[in-house]
């Protein structure tokens, strides 16, 4: 039954599959279809279901066009979207999670390398919030309305060095400044990371925190002194990951992220955190692509100051000296005492 599935798929169709989702790769190499798994009452393969699922996915077609092409029921079309999603959200705490020990040193490592400077191996994680397109919803659409002039949910995340998401929070409408939605995320309120002495980096629509996360964002511009100058060139080069995660996901899956998904707005977190399980599937099995259009992100303007929230300038300006401070040692200042 698979194979003729298979079979039945035009050269123009499975080229285009292959080269937007990698759908043979997915469905192939990766552990999702023995990751997953899922009780038909349809009669349909589980490989058949992943695959209609990764199709759906990759193409954002409507269910009607996906039943012609697999030449299925549409409603079970529906349903095996469904059934997939939810399977693949079923595995989420197992696929996107926190590293520790070796793991969390390794992630400290990378940002070290990425910024050029081993006083960022405090640094384990960089976060950011991103804006999914999407179809305006009957009921208070101009929530949604973000300020860049279109309708949309925020996705946040948190990124290791290699750009593998460590957490994602999604649903938030688009209007709602990044700051907040932070302030009402799980990593927020539970702190479950960064451990103590870790930080993660953010831009500056974040605010420089100690506490309740210690969260270290740039210098405002314009800067103070070469020393800050220094701190955010260094902090731009770590952070920058996590843009080029966004783009990668986006790559991955055009036709989820480059158009507004013509989906019910409740379902859209649901498919959106599905995609960010997939991005680091692929990942974790040697998949990486090539972001063809890395996140376009300006800051949000900073929100005011939380009295709940402890400020991080001081973990800021320690981790600054320590970026600026010689890291060769002079034979000369080992020649004699010092008093």
């Amino acid at each position: 039954m698979f194979a003729k599935i298979c079979a039945m798929l035009s050269k123009r169709r499975r080229r285009a599959a292959a080269r937007r989702s990698r759908l043979s790769f997915y469905t192939r190499k990766m552990s999702l279809i023995g990751a997953l798994r899922l009780e038909s009452d349809h009669g349909w393969e589980r490989d058949l279901e992943v695959l209609v699922f990764l199709y759906w996915l990759a193409h954002a077609s409507s269910y009607r066009v996906v039943s012609q092409t697999f030449d299925i029921p549409k409603t079970s079309v529906h349903d095996i979207v469904h059934r997939v999603s939810k399977a693949v959200l079923g595995i989420l705490r197992k696929v996107i999670c926190f590293p520790t020990g070796d793991d969390l040193e390794a992630v400290g490592a990378g940002f070290a390398q990425l910024s050029g400077s081993p006083a960022f191996s405090r640094a384990v994680g960089a976060i950011d919030g991103c804006h999914i397109r999407m179809k305006p919803p009957a009921n208070n659409s101009h929530c949604y309305y973000n300020r860049k002039l279109f309708h949309s949910i925020q996705l946040q995340a948190i990124t290791d060095h290699r750009g593998k998401f460590l957490d994602i929070f999604v649903g938030y409408p688009g209007s709602v400044h990044d700051a907040r939605v932070l302030r009402n995320s799980p990593v927020y309120l539970g702190s479950p990371y960064p451990p103590p002495g870790k930080c993660i980096l953010g831009d500056g629509g974040y605010p420089c925190l100690s506490a309740p996360i210690c969260l270290i964002t740039p210098y405002r511009e314009p800067v103070q002194n070469p020393v800050q100058a220094r701190f955010n060139s260094k902090h731009s080069r770590a952070r920058n990951i996590i843009e080029r995660a966004f783009g990668m996901m986006k790559t991955r899956w055009r036709s989820i992220f480059f158009k507004a998904l013509e989906i019910s707005p409740a379902f859209v977190p649901e498919v959106v955190a599905c995609c960010a399980v997939l991005h680091n599937l692929a990942l974790l099995n040697g998949d990486i692509v090539e972001a063809e259009d890395e996140e376009d992100h300006d800051d949000d303007p900073p929100e005011p100051h939380n009295p709940q929230a402890r400020v991080g300038d001081h973990v800021r300006d320690n981790l600054a000296a320590a970026v600026s401070a010689p890291n060769i040692c002079v034979d000369a200042l080992n020649e004699h005492d010092y008093l």
